[in-house]
């Protein structure tokens, strides 16, 4: 069964090292500046016409409130003003992005994210979905995949019956600990009244999906006040959970420098969380799908995972991957075709451009045969728990063994350990080690050699 998973401390502390997460690969460490704006219109042209299906990413960077866990690329600001100004940018790269695409490509997957893609108001949030469709083609018959994340402090009933009327029907709720004193040391203050309000009104308003995001390793949690938190939300049914690890990392975003070290648990402590999480959503029926994933078994992702359907991109697990990814807003990344391109990090910067009528790509990559290979590689391990050498030699004409000699000693590794199944055939990912695929995957890459891992979360 593929929701299986055996915890096993030794091979935990040996393998539990920083690495990427593989929303895609190449990473967005290796984007540089000599991707521009001119690469990203070619790849639009192209994939005009090839007429692939477009996945659309939203990016509204406002927040009025700081979390202090927090690494997202966000504003802090009570001023409901400063929307208007970047829905207008956001409204001209819509423009200019839409008159390079077909205007028959669907758009099968949508979300907004953030930031709190809710600090809109009601009527700009209209004002944007009706741009969306004005310049794509948005499903209107409910069939497409469109999401959004939900900060239920800026939301409410009426907040939610708008983005059903809009075309939303999958939404995910930011819960992150229910306990006061953890919410307290991150300054995000949220009952599970609050919570529980915006679950009730998804499932009335009918929609498909409810996700809520929980974070461990956050300071003043114990396994014991975690444990429960992870009681109260299995009580509120969500289709899907994502438990995250918390990275704290001061040095790199400067709202975790208001944590004290001496209020984190230990390493320790963070994995009897995971490990007391695992056992508690199995026992609710849950599935791991992988990477901090956890769906019930009718959920699309587990289905998909069955059927080898199941793919990764900068929006996570999806049944989308085929689509190209086209990312608006500041900081926003797309991956249309081999290119992946991302949009500059700072608001003002991204405002100026399209000021003046100019993309906002900042930096990206090209991927050429050698990414493409390790990324069907990555991909096929870290969606399947499963790699058949064979596909992977017919699809790119090479001979899997000789092509990754130098890492075949660590594969033995990892089989000796059991972590894997090693075969003349193929990889398998055994129970043992489905936790630990990020530091599989991580054989994969090139380009951890000589890089400053510290920049990543770890695997557990």
């Amino acid at each position: 069964m593929l929701d299986d998973i055996r915890w096993d401390a030794g091979l935990i502390k040996r393998y539990d090292t920083p690495g990427p997460r593989y929303t895609s690969y190449p990473t967005a460490v290796q984007f540089d500046h000599r991707v521009g704006s001119f690469d990203l219109l070619h790849a639009l042209r192209e994939s005009r016409k090839a007429k692939r299906p477009l996945s659309l990413y939203v990016h509204v960077p406002f927040c009025a409130n700081i979390c202090y866990y927090c690494a997202c690329n966000k504003i802090i600001t009570k001023d409901r003003g400063r929307a208007l100004p970047y829905l207008e940018r956001l409204e001209r790269e819509i423009e200019l992005i839409a008159c390079h695409l077909d205007p028959g490509q669907k758009v099968e997957q949508l979300h907004f994210g953030g930031g709190t893609p809710t600090f809109l108001s009601h009527d700009e949030l209209r004002r944007l979905i009706g741009h969306l469709r004005k310049h794509f083609h948005l499903l209107d018959d409910d069939a497409g995949d469109y999401g959004i994340e939900i900060d239920p402090r800026e939301a409410d009933w009426s907040t939610m019956g708008l983005l059903r009327e809009l075309g939303f029907n999958r939404v995910s709720i930011g819960v992150q600990d229910l306990d006061p004193a953890v919410q307290r040391a991150v300054n995000r203050l949220q009952s599970l009244e609050e919570t529980r309000a915006i679950v009730e009104a998804a499932r009335t308003l009918q929609y498909r999906s409810v996700n809520l995001d929980l974070i461990y390793g956050l300071p003043k949690q114990t396994p014991d006040n975690f444990a429960r938190t992870v009681d109260e939300v299995i009580a509120l049914q969500p289709d899907r959970l994502s438990v995250f690890n918390y990275a704290h990392l001061p040095e790199r975003f400067m709202p975790q420098r208001r944590i004290r070290n001496e209020d984190l648990p230990a390493p320790a402590q963070k994995l009897e969380m995971l490990e007391r999480t695992i056992e508690q959503l199995s026992t609710a029926g849950y599935r791991y799908i992988g990477m901090d994933h956890f769906a019930l078994p009718d959920d699309e992702l587990a289905i998909a995972q069955e059927d080898g359907r199941l793919q990764r991109n900068f929006q996570g697990y999806t049944t989308h991957g085929h689509c190209d990814l086209i990312g608006l807003g500041v900081s926003a990344i797309s991956q249309v075709g081999d290119l992946y391109c991302q949009n500059s990090s700072q608001l003002l910067d991204y405002q100026a451009s399209l000021e003046q009528g100019l993309l906002a790509t900042a930096r990206g990559l090209v991927c050429d045969e050698d990414d493409r290979i390790r990324r069907a590689v990555i991909q096929q391990l870290i969606c399947e728990f499963e790699l058949e050498f064979a596909s992977i030699e017919t699809r790119f004409n090479i001979e899997f063994r000789g092509y990754f000699a130098t890492i075949w000693p660590q594969l033995q590794q990892m089989a000796n350990d059991r972590l894997i199944n090693l075969t003349e055939k193929g990889i398998d990912v055994l129970p043992s080690g489905r936790l630990l695929v990020r530091s599989l995957c991580m054989l994969f890459d090139r380009f951890l050699a000589g890089q400053n891992n510290q920049r990543f979360s770890r695997v557990i």
